[in-house]
C-alpha cells in the first residue's frame, strides 16, 4: 500500500524560516508532478526523476501527497524499497519564492528568518535527512538557494531580533536589509497614492495611471490658457505674431499670471503715422532725460511714455528684455 507523506507545513523549519502552506501555488507543478532524489535533477546516472507525486492536496496546514516510483528505473526501485521498509520516511518541497515578509504577524517563536508567504511548488524530493542543507531548496530567478544555519540570503533575510541597538557600547545599529527598505518604500508609495497598505499591484498601477491622466489634462488646459492669452495680445497688437512662441514659453516657465502682467504692461502698437506725430516731452528744467532700460523709468513717467512716446518705450523694452515689440 502506497504511503502518503507530509511534504510541507507552515511550522518553523530548521533554517529558522516558515513557508505558509496556504501561499503555495500548486498549479504549475500539477502539470508535471515530478519526484526527485535529494533535489537533484541533472540528467546523468541516478539524478534523473525517480517518480511522481499523486493525490497532491492541502489538508489544513499540511501539504500531502503520495510518492509513486518509476518501476523501470533500478535506482528508483531501490529508493522505493527503502521507502516502503521505513528506512526513508521524509520528503521535501522544492519551491520558487515569490514573496517574503518579516511582518510581526507572520513571526512565530524561534523564527530567525522572514516568512515565505507566497511561492510556487517546483518539485518534491525524497530525502535521507529532512531539513538539512539539501532537504529544503528554494529557487528565485533561476538561482538555487540552500539555507544552512547561519547562512545569509537576500531572498529570505534574517530577522532583526534585537529590540534596541546599543550604540553606547560600541555596537553600530544594523542597516535595514533590502526587503525592509522595499516594504517601507511600498508603504509610503501607497500612502502617497491614497491607497491602503493592502492594495494590490493592479490597484497601485490604476492609481498611477489616473494621476498621470489628471496631470496631462491639467498641463493641456494650462497650455491652452497661455496660448489664448498670447493670441489675444497679438490681436490687440501688443506683440507681433513672430514673438508668439517666445511668450508661450515664457508663460510655461514663469506661469500664466506673470505672463498676463507682462502683456498688460505692453501698449498696443501704433501705426508709423502715429509714431511720426509723437513728441518727446522736455522737462521744465530744459534737457530731455534719457534712460538706458525700461526698469530705470519712474512708474508715472512710464505710463505717460507708453501713451505719448511709444517709440522710446519700445526701445527701452528691447534694451531691458532683448525683444522688439
Amino acid at each position: 500500500m502506497a504511503k502518503e507523506v507530509v511534504i510541507s507545513t507552515s511550522g518553523v523549519n530548521s533554517y529558522g524560516c516558515r513557508v505558509l502552506t496556504e501561499g503555495i501555488d500548486l498549479r504549475q507543478y500539477q502539470r508535471n508532478p515530478i519526484l526527485l532524489w535529494m533535489h537533484r535533477r541533472s540528467f546523468n546516472g541516478d539524478s534523473m526523476p525517480i517518480g511522481r507525486i499523486e493525490n497532491l492536496r492541502i489538508d489544513g496546514d499540511r501539504l500531502i501527497g503520495t510518492p509513486v516510483f518509476d518501476q523501470k528505473d533500478e535506482f528508483a526501485k531501490k529508493i522505493e524499497s527503502k521507502w516502503e521498509d521505513g528506512f526513508l520516511r521524509m520528503a521535501s518541497a522544492g519551491i520558487e519564492v515569490v514573496e517574503v515578509s518579516n511582518a510581526p504577524e507572520y513571526v512565530q517563536p524561534g523564527q530567525t528568518r522572514a516568512t515565505i508567504i507566497r511561492c510556487k511548488l517546483e518539485e518534491v524530493s525524497i530525502v535521507d535527512i529532512g531539513a538539512n542543507d539539501e532537504a529544503l531548496q528554494l529557487s528565485h530567478g533561476g538561482k538555487v538557494l540552500q539555507l544552512a544555519a547561519g547562512e545569509q540570503s537576500d531572498i529570505i533575510p534574517l530577522l532583526d531580533t534585537e529590540e534596541e541597538e546599543k550604540t553606547a557600547e560600541g555596537t553600530a545599529p544594523k542597516a535595514p536589509d533590502n526587503n525592509q527598505i522595499t516594504n517601507q518604500m511600498n508603504k509610503e508609495f501607497l500612502q502617497l497614492l491614497g491607497l491602503p497598505e493592502t492594495a494590490t499591484e493592479q490597484e497601485a498601477l490604476g492609481a498611477l495611471r489616473l494621476m498621470k491622466e489628471r496631470a496631462d489634462k491639467a498641463e493641456s488646459l494650462q497650455l491652452a490658457s497661455i496660448t489664448a492669452l498670447v493670441d489675444g495680445a497679438i490681436a490687440e497688437r501688443r506683440i507681433t505674431a513672430d514673438k508668439k512662441d517666445h511668450f508661450v514659453s515664457l508663460g510655461k516657465s514663469a506661469g500664466i499670471e506673470s505672463l498676463r502682467t507682462t502683456l498688460e504692461m505692453m501698449q498696443p502698437q501704433h501705426k508709423p503715422t502715429e509714431l511720426l506725430h509723437q513728441k518727446t516731452e522736455i522737462p521744465a528744467g530744459g534737457e530731455h532725460k534719457t534712460y538706458a532700460k525700461l526698469s530705470e523709468v519712474p512708474e508715472e513717467e512710464l505710463r505717460k511714455m507708453r501713451e505719448e512716446n511709444y517709440g522710446e518705450y519700445a526701445r527701452l523694452y528691447k534694451a531691458e528684455f532683448g525683444i522688439e515689440i
